[in-house]
């Protein structure tokens, strides 16, 4: 059974050949408050500028786009292509002012949509729990 689920964008993305900026929307300028104490965050955004019927459909590719790895299903990549364009980046702080926060990069386009942002907390999974298949 599919339902829908309806998100609204916090803010957006902004790339200059000098800055990058994650500029949250003034009615949610209040969320920021606190996340000055972290040095990172993780991004979700919505791959807005990657989206086709076609990219949606795909269900298994070949890793880091290398057909040396072997085929495998989307839910274990980080591929761009799946059902649902949501991307999640960690990223560096620079600063937080007003309702920007300048990052050092992220790998969506200027104008991607943020759908939410989380501070990061190290330590939640040890690494000795950790398993990664070899291609990783």
């Amino acid at each position: 059974m599919q339902s829908s689920i309806y998100l609204n964008s916090v803010g957006v993305v902004r790339k200059s050949a000098d800055k990058v900026l994650i500029e949250i929307f003034d009615e949610f300028t209040d969320a920021l408050l606190g996340l000055d104490g972290f040095s990172h965050i993780y991004v979700f955004y919505w791959f807005d500028q990657n989206d086709s019927a076609e990219k949606r459909e795909t269900l298994q590719v070949h890793p880091r786009k290398d057909p040396d790895n072997p085929l495998t299903g989307v839910f274990a990549t980080h591929s761009p292509q799946r059902p649902n364009l949501i991307a999640l980046t960690l990223c560096k702080i620079g600063s937080i002012i007003g309702n920007k926060i300048q990052i050092e990069d992220i790998d969506a386009y200027d104008g991607s949509p943020v759908i939410d942002i989380k501070c990061y907390i190290p330590g939640s999974v040890l690494d000795a729990d950790v398993r990664l298949p070899d291609w990783v």
